[in-house]
This record gives C-alpha cells, structure tokens and sequence, in this order.
C-alpha cells in the first residue's frame, strides 16, 4: 500500500527542472499573469519593464499604464521602504508586504510577492487585490461598534431602571420562582423590614413573613406563578411588623421565571392621621433623624432640598457627613457633644448640597435612646446665610469689630481672617488719626508715616474718602 506523508507546510514542486516541462515565453508569461491581478516585471534599480493587470477595475485605475514608471513612485509614502525591503530581499526566501498604490479613485492595498528572474537582477512582483479583505475589514469594525453602541444603550436602560426601581416609595421585590428566593429588592423593601441596604438578597420568601403564614405564601407564590393576571394576598409579616397586601406579577428574565412582588403595608389598615409626622414634613428648617452610627433614617423636604436629591429615599442609609458639615470635624465634635450632654444648641456648621452648592447654618441636636439601648440623633437645621449681613464676606467690607472677626470663625480659612483683621487694624488706626487731626489729612498722613498719595489710596479702598485731597488742606 502507498503511503502518503501528511505535508508538513507550505513547498514548491520536487522537480521542477521536470515537472512543468520546457514553457516557452508566451507561455510562461500567461502563468505569471494569471498568478495574481497585477504583476510587475522590474529591472534591477526597481523601474517597471513590464506590467499585466487581469483585473478590470485595477485597469480601470491606470494600473495598466506604469510602464517605464519606478515602482517606488507608484505607491505613498509610507509604502515606499516596504519597496525597497522587497527589492532587496528578492533574492531570498520571499514573503508577501502590503502597500498601498496612490490612484485618481484614491489609495488601493496591493499585497506583493517579489521573486528574482534570472541572475540579470530582474525582478517580478505579483499582486493580488486586498481591497476586498479591506471592506471585510470595515464591516468588522463596524460591527464591533454597532455592539459596542447597542451595550450602551442596554447599560443605560439598566440604570433607568435601576433608578425608578430604587427610588419607588412602594416596597417591590424581584423573586426567583425557583428556589422562592429574593433576587432583587429596592430601597423601600429594605426600609419596611428594617435592615440594610442589599440584605435581603438571596433571602428566603419563608423568612420575611410570620411563621403562621409561611405555608400559605408558598402556596400563594405557586398560584402566582401560573396565574393569568396578578393576585393579590395579605401576610403578617415577620417581627411583629403587621399585615402587609402581597401582589405577585409573573415575568420572564431571560430563560427563567421570575415574579414582580408589590408589599403595601398599609393596605386595609385604619391609620390615623399623624400630625407630629405632618408638622416635621411641612416645617421650613430641615430635619433630619439619623442612627447611632449618624446614617440617615429619615429626612424632611426642607433638608431634601438643602442636600439637593430628588427624594429623601437617596438619603436613607447614608452617612450624614456626606451633606452635613466640614468632613472630619463637625459631626464628630457635634456627635460627641451628643454622647455626652444628649443635646447641642446652635451650633454654626454648613450643609454641602449634591451639586456642590454650599449653605451656612446652625443646628440644634438631640439623642433619644431607644428600646433596645441604642440611641437616634435628630437634628432642626436653620439656614442663617440672610441673617449674617453683618458678618462680612470675602472680598466684602472688612469686619468694624472684634467681635465680628470671632464669628468669622469656623466660616473662612485662618489666612482670609487674618487678612480682615490687618484692614480692620489699618482702618481704625487711619479713623484715629483722621479724628485726631480733625480730618487734615497731611497731617494724619505725617502722623502715620505715609504718603499723601498712600494715605487716599488707603481711604479710597477703606471707602473713607476719595483719591483728591480736601479743600481743608
């Protein structure tokens, strides 16, 4: 039986001198001609001799006329050292380089294999067309930004959704069908059952309602799951949290099934009106109740506003840092104050809005313990900005006292206060002298070591006078 060896690469005929068989030149240069769409005869210094295009769009673009033309000249800059590695190397195991032809319809990628012809230093160069792999190309590139757009605007729909999801006042669950478990549950979900933030993820539906209701809700959760339409149920829920409505939606998440579960809290229930809870909500100063930790419990809409969020639902469970005094220094001295004394009055502090505005004010606190031990901060926060107008600003009238130079305080940086207390200094010294020369002022510029000129650019800027001296003079 006649073995054949697997090829191992890429060779050229065993014998050559044989195989083909004497070629006379007609048909030799049909061969070469045939062996790509461009071929090129070339001398030794690179000028074309001779050229055959079989591509009728190649013609087209006056390939068939670079006869006596160098090769070089045919192709752009950056091609050129590409020529001449292939006129140099022609002698040598030979590889294809790409170059680009300069042409009337624009730049055309020819890819180009250089072969010695005889020992005379005649080359030839057969080309094939790469503008088709050039568009192949094109379309890929395309394509990877297509899907690069259309997972932007998949990230997008996502963070819409996660928004509205989040932000929701009504408590919403995302639950596995399969295993009964929590997939997903927004902000309010985890505000009703009072734990943090993400904790009730991968939570069993069992460990959310009382012991007494377990079988019912799984019994509720697979009739969900078939229904038509949603359904609704009502549960008491775990810790003595009270009776809650539960309406399940069914929905498709990809290939699993999944249920869109609803918790009203207050559906059925008598609730008496609040008016505590109503006067804190309408009342112009902010307030804001916060835990042990001084994360945010709850908030009004005055420090809503103050703090610059939509909704006091992206507050909750935050540090009060974030919007309440200077980082690092208010609210631990404040907090301390607290731990101590169990309350702080008028304390001058600021509030960092989300959008970087800035609000002077002054806050009161209170610590309440709890049932269990652990105590809760509130705090009545004032805006006092419009009650300040004697205290001055920077790049304002300088401070007339001492007094309001101390409540500059904790409002500027130690530099700026010192700057206002050298103008309040050199205002009152320059008031003295005026005073005590009965407003000559040659003489108070004597008695000061001044300048005339010196002496009415100081009370101009001190708005004390104008540049031009007196008639008193």
């Amino acid at each position: 039986m006649t073995r054949h060896p697997a090829p191992g690469g890429p060779s050229g005929f065993s014998t050559p001198e044989r195989s083909p068989g004497p070629l006379d030149a007609g048909a030799a240069a049909r061969v070469l001609a045939a062996a790509g769409d461009v071929t090129l005869i070339l001398d030794a210094a690179g000028v074309i001799l001779d050229v055959s295009v079989s591509d009728r769009e190649l013609a087209r673009l006056g390939f068939g006329g670079w006869k006596g033309r160098p090769w070089a000249q045919t192709v752009t800059a950056e091609s050129q050292p590409k020529i001449a590695e292939m006129m140099a190397e022609a002698g040598e195991p030979a590889r294809w380089r790409q170059v680009n032809h300069m042409t009337a319809g624009g730049d055309v990628p020819i890819r180009y294999l250089a072969l010695a012809l005889g020992d005379d230093g005649r080359r030839i160069a057969i080309g094939r067309d790469m503008r088709g792999a050039a568009v192949a190309q094109q379309r890929l590139l395309q394509t990877q930004q297509l899907l690069e757009r259309d997972y932007i605007r998949l990230r997008q729909v996502e963070a819409r959704y996660r928004m509205v999801f989040d932000m929701a006042h009504e408590a919403v669950l995302i639950v596995d069908t399969a295993n009964r478990r929590v997939r997903e549950a927004n902000a309010a979900a985890h505000r009703l059952f009072g734990v943090r933030a993400g904790s009730l993820v991968d939570q069993a539906m069992t460990g959310l309602v009382a012991a007494s209701d377990r079988e019912p809700l799984l019994a509720y959760l697979g009739a969900a799951e078939a229904a038509a339409t949603p359904t609704s149920a009502t549960f008491a829920l775990r810790k003595g949290l009270g009776e809650a409505q539960l309406t399940a939606t069914p929905f498709r998440q990809g290939r699993s099934a999944a249920l869109l579960l609803r918790i009203d809290a207050g559906a059925g229930q008598d609730r008496r009106p609040d008016p505590v809870g109503e006067v804190v909500e309408r009342m112009p100063d902010a307030f804001v109740l916060a835990d042990a930790e001084l994360r945010v419990l709850t908030a009004n809409q005055a420090f809503v506003e103050l703090a610059e969020v939509p909704a006091a639902d992206r507050l909750t469970g935050r540090m009060l840092d974030r919007w309440l005094g200077r980082p690092g220094i208010d609210l631990d001295l404040i907090g301390a104050q607290l731990r101590e004394h169990g309350s702080v009055r008028n304390v001058a502090s600021i509030v960092r809005g989300s959008n970087g505005a800035t609000e002077e004010v002054e806050l009161s606190g209170v610590a309440v313990p709890g049932a269990d031990g652990v105590s809760h901060y509130g705090f009545s926060i004032r805006v006092v900005a419009r009650r300040l107008g004697e205290v001055a600003e920077p790049g304002r009238e300088a401070p007339r006292s001492v007094e309001q130079l101390t409540e500059l305080v904790g409002r500027m940086p130690l530099k700026d206060i010192v700057r206002e207390s050298t103008d309040l200094i050199e205002r009152l010294c320059i008031e003295a002298a005026l005073d005590f020369t009965s407003d000559n002022r040659a003489s108070a510029a004597e008695i000061l070591g001044l300048s005339r000129q010196s002496l009415y650019s100081k009370l101009h800027r001190h708005g004390l006078g104008s540049l031009t001296s007196d008639t008193a003079e």
